[in-house]
């Protein structure tokens, strides 16, 4: 950051005045649930070890300076280069030597951590702070081991993937988005046969897959799964036995849906070799009507869409299907902050880190790590709402986002909504609304050795398998063998394992 840009937001300390209300006036407890002293507190000392995010942000900025004010702490921050982080963080683990807040991923390293009682549990203490414990309980259980929270999650909404969609073409073609497996495949076909775009040519796609359309959080196969009423990942029945959803029914009508699509042309045959990029592309120059994506990013596809093809209209819509709207859950966090034994030694110092976190969720604090400084970064309108002024947004990716993406904090809770485009802000409240509709992966945190051990080269058995399918390589019969393979291979333990973990967590 350079001096002149400095000096401007430490001038603008003067405009958060509003957070001088700090720790004493605005809390009345000391974290504990106790009276605080009329005595004022000396600040505590806080080192945190957290991911870069792009530049470092220079020591003493007007950011870190109201964080402090308003928290009543001295903060010391160590930023960890994000290629070299997992690494820095597992030589912490071995060492034993951590801050007082140490980001982590729930790596097995880190798990393994949890499990030999470095960390504080958290789990009990979370009913007396107001803010924490407003969350919903699923982001504590997405992060949670052996059914107990050690960490507060870095928020992240849950229920975000939607459509996103070419509504001009839709409703030239008379469309609505589909709610069926048939219904899919009719729109897809139209999409791809009736030119939409009115070039006279036979260029568009309705929907284009890549090379990880079947991996993670974003796979294509779940969220259309789910949307019908299948399963996130795994399903549990009620005697607590575990199905992949690579077996389920409407997974399998779901891969259906894509064999027939491929093999009449109406997806595009290179997409077990397509980069991710590349499917962009082609939606940002009007060749594709459909993507499964994310809610918020209708906004940016229209921004994009709009440089090649200025009358192009870009909607967003919910995955829906018989039983209503129903979305793939992700894990809901970016990492999470744990409280290491080593650093903080006593319960009293334990309830003030955490009463440290929770006021980070106040309103004032939320405003600030979600928007920015009012009058640097962002304004209030005459509606209750906010918007970056000038080259506020800009400034807020250099000075404010690298503490907001390691620090608890929710859009939508406690902040004023963000003035922008219709799209965007219907991007924005479907994330925030799509809780309400998530479906949760019930094995996310269960323990499984033969998982750990082999996971990876069995999901990757299978999403072969699917690829192979849809391309027409293996039938149905050959499907099932490969699921046969993937049982006799791990695939029996890993359910077993599954469910003996579940057993154990229900008998808590």
């Amino acid at each position: 950051m350079n001096k002149k840009k400095l000096a401007t937001i430490s001038s603008a300390v003067v405009a958060v005045s509003l957070l001088t209300a700090a720790c004493g006036s605005t809390s009345g407890t000391d974290g504990g649930g106790t009276a605080a002293s009329s005595a004022p507190e000396a600040p505590l000392p806080l080192s945190i070890a957290i991911a870069q995010v792009g530049d470092i942000p220079a020591k003493g900025n007007a950011v870190e300076q109201a964080i402090e004010k308003y928290t009543n702490t001295k903060l010391d921050i160590q930023w960890i280069p994000s290629a070299a982080f997992n690494d820095k963080v597992n030589v912490m683990l071995a060492s034993n030597e951590m801050p007082k807040l140490l980001k982590v991923n729930q790596t097995p390293n880190v798990v393994n951590a949890i499990e030999s009682q470095l960390f504080w549990e958290i789990g009990p203490l979370l009913s007396s702070y107001k803010n924490l414990s407003a969350q919903n309980e699923q982001f504590f259980q997405n992060i949670s081991v052996e059914g107990k929270v050690y960490g507060v999650p870095l928020y992240r909404n849950m229920g975000r993937g939607a459509i996103v969609y070419r509504k001009d073409w839709f409703d030239r073609l008379g469309l609505t988005v589909p709610k069926s497996i048939d219904g899919w495949y009719d729109t897809l076909k139209k999409l791809t046969q009736s030119d939409p775009d009115q070039n006279g040519k036979n260029d568009t796609y309705g929907i284009v897959l890549n090379k990880t359309y079947n991996q993670g959080a974003a796979s294509m196969l779940t969220r259309l799964a789910v949307a019908m009423g299948g399963v996130n990942k795994w399903g549990v029945d009620k005697d607590a036995n575990f199905t992949p959803e690579f077996m389920t029914k409407e997974f399998v009508d779901v891969l259906k849906l894509f064999r027939k699509l491929y093999e009449e042309k109406l997806i595009n045959q290179d997409f077990a070799v397509l980069d991710a990029t590349e499917a962009e592309k082609l939606f940002d120059t009007s060749r594709v009507g459909v993507r499964f994506a994310v809610a918020t990013n209708g906004k940016s596809q229209q921004d994009r869409l709009s440089k090649t093809a200025p009358s192009a209209v870009v909607d967003v819509a919910s995955f829906e299907g018989p039983q209503g709207v129903r979305i793939s859950s992700e894990n809901g966090n970016n990492g999470f902050l744990v409280i290491p034994k080593s650093s903080v030694k006593s319960e009293a110092e334990l309830k003030r880190v955490l009463a440290f976190l929770d006021k980070l969720m106040d309103p004032d604090m939320s405003t600030l790590l979600l928007r920015g400084i009012e009058g640097t970064h962002f304004a209030k309108t005459a509606d209750n709402r906010t918007e970056f002024i000038g080259d506020g947004f800009n400034a807020f990716q250099r000075e404010v986002k690298p503490y907001r993406d390691n620090l608890p904090v929710l859009e939508g809770y406690n902040v004023a909504p963000l003035k922008d485009v219709p799209i965007g802000e219907k991007g924005t409240k479907m994330e925030s609304d799509g809780i309400k509709y998530i479906v949760s992966n019930p094995a996310l945190t269960l323990t499984s050795a033969t998982f750990s051990e082999r996971g990876q080269e069995l999901e990757q058995q299978m999403n072969d398998a699917q690829t192979k399918f849809i391309m027409g390589k293996i039938d149905e019969a050959g499907y099932q063998d490969e699921i046969a393979k993937w049982r006799k291979a791990g695939g029996d333990s890993i359910m077993a394992e599954y469910k003996a973990s579940y057993l154990k967590l229900r008998k808590k």
